[in-house]
């Protein structure tokens, strides 16, 4: 039994109950992102229409209210993760954006010519790439740990790959493409025993479970607000309090200096420090919303239904003649998160995503920006992938694979 009361819930979402060619929006897609709530809608409209004004600039009302406002989205978010202060949390456009920052600015200046940078297979392209342009630049190497039963680190080559004495590691908490959720405390002290600095891509984990960076000991974690009910456009990369005092911001400008002349700049305090130009305050806003609501459900309810709806879909999909199903089994369930990805013999990806949408079902079909594990692990020119959040129930897995019946016939396998 479900803990949280999925049917209220999904009143909060005016787009859930809108129509897609005909018949009811089934959204499948919630890795890619979320969506938003209500009271997420209504408070990024009331910043719009009460109190629209640039933060740390005025001194009048509505700028006061206004910097208070975006401040208090970064103390729920310190609170959401268990971080010290909101001054380890650095807002930026997403968790791509938050990777390049722990990249350029603190990364750049440490790897030198002939140093070991470490990811795995499993990462999405935006824990690839930005370490393979600094390995470009610097002279370094990438090495990449490689997976067991295309599922989990196999976390002997983890540690062999350690002992090159990599300065910087970065993986995934959870993939968004085989939903395999990874032991990033275990990893995490791994790599420090090795002398590693540790970023935590938390894209997939922060939404949809309790993460918290004291217990993991990650150096940085980066995650979206998109993928967590609220607005596009915002991201935040966490860091501890003594590395952030120490790094040179590498994107510099007006609002993240404390004083500058012609020779010399001298950077502001903590967060604002790596925050230039005029931040996206409405997006600050309702993520600060974003991050209430899902408080007050609750993570570990939050989890729980996850976990519910995961193991019914792996067990239905499972009936499905001629489905291959990508990452953890029913017997790991604990391992994943709410993101199943699938073949079927006989039917392109792309094909399949059509006719699902079809009969209204939203589902993401594609290499899923992670292209490496897709093709050179999985042995696939593409994936088809359901995944799920708060606000889904049993009876939309039922209708989707009911639609991949459809799908067969459509195509005419096995006529």
């Amino acid at each position: 039994m479900t803990s949280i009361d999925v049917d209220k819930i999904r009143m909060d979402f005016p787009i859930l109950s809108t129509k897609q060619n005909g018949k009811p929006l089934v959204y499948l897609d919630s890795a890619s992102t979320s969506q938003k709530p209500l009271s997420v809608i209504e408070a990024v409209g009331d910043y719009y229409r009460t109190y629209n004004s640039n933060i740390h600039r005025g001194i009048y009302k509505i700028s006061v209210k206004s910097t208070e406002a975006y401040q208090r989205s970064k103390e729920l978010a310190a609170k959401l993760i268990n971080a010290d202060s909101y001054e380890d949390m650095i807002y930026c456009r997403n968790t791509t954006d938050a990777i390049n920052i722990a990249a350029l600015s603190y990364a750049e200046p440490l790897i030198e010519k002939g140093d070991h940078i470490l990811i795995t297979e499993m990462e999405h392209h935006s824990n690839i790439v930005p370490w393979m342009m600094l390995a470009r630049r610097k002279g370094a190497i990438l090495d990449h740990s490689r997976l067991l039963d295309k599922s989990f680190v196999d976390m002997e080559d983890f540690r062999a790959k350690l002992e090159l004495k990599p300065k910087m590691v970065a993986f995934t908490h959870a993939s968004n493409v085989l939903g395999t959720i990874n032991d990033a405390k275990s990893m995490t002290k791994m790599a420090h025993e090795y002398g590693a600095t540790v970023l935590l891509d938390g894209a997939q984990s922060v939404p949809h479970m309790k993460v918290d960076v004291k217990s993991i000991d990650c150096d940085f974690l980066a995650f979206s607000s998109h993928k967590m009910l609220g607005p596009s456009g915002i991201g935040i990369l966490y860091g501890k309090g003594d590395l952030l005092e120490k790094i040179t911001p590498a994107i510099v400008g007006s609002d993240m200096i404390r004083s500058v002349t012609f020779e010399s700049a001298e950077w502001n305090e903590l967060p604002w420090k790596f925050e230039s130009g005029t931040p996206n305050i409405e997006g600050g806003i309702g993520f600060g919303a974003a991050i209430e609501y899902l408080e007050g459900i609750g993570m570990d309810s939050i989890r729980n239904h996850d976990l519910e709806l995961t193991g019914y879909a792996l067990k239905r999909l499972s009936e499905v003649d001629g489905i291959r199903l990508y990452g953890p089994g029913e017997k790991d369930l604990s391992k994943r998160v709410g993101a199943i990805s699938f073949g079927m013999e006989g039917a392109h990806p792309h094909d399949i995503a059509t006719v699902l949408d079809s009969e209204g079902i939203a589902v993401r079909a594609g290499h899923h920006c992670a292209m490496p594990l897709v093709n050179s692990v999985l042995k696939q020119p593409a994936v088809t992938r359901m995944s799920f959040y708060l606000y889904n129930k049993k009876e939309e897995i039922d209708l989707a694979v009911d639609a991949l019946e459809k799908v067969k016939k459509v195509l005419r396998i096995g006529a």
